[in-house]
């Protein structure tokens, strides 16, 4: 099983034991999401370090090639020379460092593709973390939806915990105005009757009836006060009322012989103007 495989099936693993034993999916989507991502980075960086273990081989290889050059030259040289013990010894190094270049050729291209193939499956896991977090959005959103939905429909029911509480605070309400209307009623009834005052009021009932007999004198008093002034009232009112007919008698007579004698007059100056 190779190192993708591996980290798929421990990712499936943890996701749907995650989402078994949630109790937020959204969270729980959200922290397996992230642990993907994570696994794309540890890809990633297996990648980066696979590239520098080829470019470090790839460096020694060209070093290699640099000294099969430089042994190809001493050969050469040797020759020119004729030192064939020197140009043998040149060759037969640069045999080793040409059999070396073989080798690290042949690990360069392992690590190639393997190279390939981490990139490869890379790419395939970051196009399965992008699904995924498409599908994780729209979970979380059909969860939110269907989460949002339960609460008002809790509400309008008032089945949910708090829609009892808000219940039992109106009922407590409710029963403690009740209570106190009840109560003001009471003290209402009690003021009209005269109970509350006499419960109120310390007085001994000797002090009580003298108290009510100054009271009863004063109205009295205050009565004969307001007879006596209407009394007076009337018959300046009545004294007026008659001299003001008077005058209303006077003035209508004069006028009534006012209009006669303009009458009189009138009828005069008809006669004459007939007699003419």
């Amino acid at each position: 099983m190779g190192i993708l495989s591996r980290a798929s099936y421990v990712i499936r693993s943890k996701l749907n034991t995650l989402i078994s034993s949630a109790e937020d999916p959204s969270e729980q989507l959200d922290y397996s999401y992230e642990q993907m991502r994570d696994e794309l980075q540890d890809v990633k960086q297996g990648i980066a370090d696979l590239t520098t273990q080829k470019k470090r081989l790839e460096i020694q290889k060209r070093r290699l090639e640099e000294n099969v050059e430089k042994h190809n030259e001493q050969a050469r040289e040797a020759v020119r020379q004729d030192r064939e013990d020197l140009a043998r010894r040149a060759l037969e190094k640069k045999k080793s460092k040409m059999s070396q270049i073989e080798d690290l050729e042949t690990q360069i291209a392992d690590l190639q593709q393997t190279q390939d193939n981490l990139v490869s499956k890379k790419d395939e896991l970051q196009q399965q973390i992008e699904r995924f977090k498409t599908e994780k959005e729209t979970m979380k959103a059909r969860y939110e939806a269907a989460e949002a939905s339960t609460r008002v429909s809790e509400a309008m029911t008032g089945a949910g915990d708090e829609m009892e509480d808000v219940s039992r605070s109106i009922e407590r309400a409710r029963e403690q105005t009740q209570d106190m209307e009840a109560r003001a009623e009471a003290m209402d009834e009690l003021e009209g009757s005269g109970a509350l005052e006499n419960a109120m009021d310390d007085r001994s009932d000797i002090e009580k009836e003298l108290d009510s007999g100054r009271a009863d004198a004063e109205i009295e008093s205050e009565l004969d006060t307001l007879r006596q002034q209407e009394g007076v009232e009337t018959e300046s009112e009545s004294s007026a009322e008659t001299t003001e007919t008077e005058d209303d008698a006077l003035e209508d007579l004069d006028a009534t012989e006012s209009s006669d004698a303009d009458v009189e007059a009138e009828l005069a100056e008809l006669q004459d103007d007939e007699s003419k």
